[in-house]
């Protein structure tokens, strides 16, 4: 009877070492998966710009302390009410634009001469790193939203990811010429201080500027009335660089009269729009690089639209059918960033290690990023169809690696070596390798795919 106890006992604390075990073992794969989530799940946006005109939040990429893991971009979202405008600056990063709902008007400084461009639903579109810009929405009912890429360069000052040069401002925001002094100014100007003060604190109300409001007249109305080769005259005319001046006054205002015109990245001349100008690229009206039962994928670089080359970005839109995925596969060139545009569904990424680094439910919103080389993929729900839309770091061909299915290195690498790394016989290798009749984009579990073949054993 004692015997019985003292075994009875020994049972009890050896199922409780292994219920402890198991809890451990549990607890620390959720704790990394969580952090996973947190690595590469991007929920937390920043407000960069808000009024009531309009705002433009961001979402920073993620880091790794500690570690190689690091995003070069952020991803910002831009949401502009009807008859507004995103006053004139200039950034120290590449922007690359995709217009997710509405149109708008885009005008930015190229070749030193003012380009104007009409943006609809699905076009994509770059401003390069110092050139001056603005958006518009000249929609009556109609809002505007924009996701755009936001590059981190290696002359970012470091304050936050980007920073923003705004050429026009008052009180808010503030324009980059209240930093010299008035004296300064005035000379440059050709105008008194008193004028210099007024010209710079009639501006108050943000950023994003409503252009037809009754209740908020603002300097900026007229400008965005005008025809385009007036536009410039008017920037012109908010800095009085069109003034005229003595050679003795031009001669000593000559450095901060070049550095005002390069502000604005033109020649001290009015010219006519620049038609030369690279167009927008419309995603949607692009046919699918690749298409079967399961969904489609899209994807746009340096080749199809040569303004990727500056920004160094490529983009892709993909469609994925209920319950489908798109094969775990990896990206040998570039980091990835996506953007749930519709449904819900799962990322997962796996860590160089073979562990499953996160396993997160997305839906419609959420952003998520890949670093180079790590295996993912994406998975649609059973309720209906993921889309995401992204860019990538690089604007050469991709080239994805995926690593199942017909088209996959599980393929190209099958023989005798492939197996043996498995510890399997090269025909059982074959066997599984031939299961999976789809490439890309695979069938649900569900569906109507080919039976699921029984391997067996060798």
């Amino acid at each position: 009877m004692g015997d019985r106890r003292i075994l009875l006992l020994l049972v009890l604390v050896l199922f409780s070492a292994l219920v402890s075990f198991v809890g451990a073992y549990e607890e620390e794969e959720n704790d990394q998966r969580t952090q996973g989530e947190k690595w590469f799940l991007l929920r937390q946006l920043h407000n960069v710009v808000k009024t009531d005109a309009g705002s433009m939040r961001m979402v920073k990429g993620g880091y790794r302390g500690g570690s190689h893991l690091h995003s070069p971009m952020h991803i910002g979202f831009i949401s502009m009410e009807p008859n507004s405008l995103f006053i004139p600056q200039y950034l120290d990063s590449d922007l690359v634009l995709f217009v997710h709902h509405g149109e708008a008007r885009v005008g930015h400084i190229y070749r030193d001469e003012l380009a104007e461009r009409s943006l609809k639903q699905g076009d994509v579109y770059t401003i390069p790193a110092g050139s001056a810009f603005y958006l518009e929405n000249r929609n009556e009912n109609q809002r505007l939203r924009i996701i755009c890429s936001i590059g981190i360069t290696s002359e970012s000052m470091g304050w936050h990811a980007f920073q923003s040069f705004f050429i026009g401002g008052g009180t808010h925001p503030t324009s980059i010429l209240a930093g010299f002094d008035h004296t300064t100014l005035s000379t440059a100007l050709n105008v008194s201080t008193a004028e210099v003060r007024t010209f710079l604190t009639r501006q108050s109300s943000g950023p994003i500027v409503h252009i037809s409001d009754s209740h908020h007249t603002n300097i900026w109305t007229e400008f965005v009335s005008q025809e385009p080769h007036q536009k410039l005259a008017h920037l012109k005319r908010i800095v009085n660089l069109e003034e005229e001046v003595s050679p003795k006054e031009e001669e000593s205002t000559w450095s901060l009269r070049k550095f005002l015109c390069t502000l604005l990245h033109r020649k001290d001349v009015v010219k006519r729009v620049n038609h030369e100008a690279p167009s927008s690229y419309n995603l949607n009206n692009r046919n699918p690089d690749f298409k079967n039962s399961y969904g489609w994928s899209k994807t746009l670089d340096e080749s199809d639209y040569s303004p990727l080359q500056q920004s160094g970005n490529g983009v892709y839109l993909v469609n994925l059918s209920q319950g489908s995925m798109m094969a775990p596969h990896v990206n040998p060139r570039a980091i990835e960033y996506g953007v749930v545009l519709k449904g819900t569904g799962r990322i997962q990424i796996v860590y160089p290690n073979g562990t499953l680094a996160m396993n997160a439910r997305v839906r419609e919103g959420d952003v998520f990023w890949v670093p180079r080389y790590f295996p993912f993929c994406q998975i649609a729900s059973s309720n209906g169809p993921l889309e995401f839309f992204g860019f990538t770091t690089s604007a050469r061909r991709n080239h994805p690696q995926f690593l199942v299915g017909r088209n996959s290195l599980m393929q190209s690498l099958r023989g005798p070596e492939f197996a043996a790394a498995f510890g399997i016989s090269e025909k059982r290798l074959n066997r599984i390798a031939n299961a999976q009749r789809e490439q890309v984009i695979l069938p649900s579990s569900s569906s109507d795919s080919p039976m699921r073949m029984n391997i067996g054993s060798y």
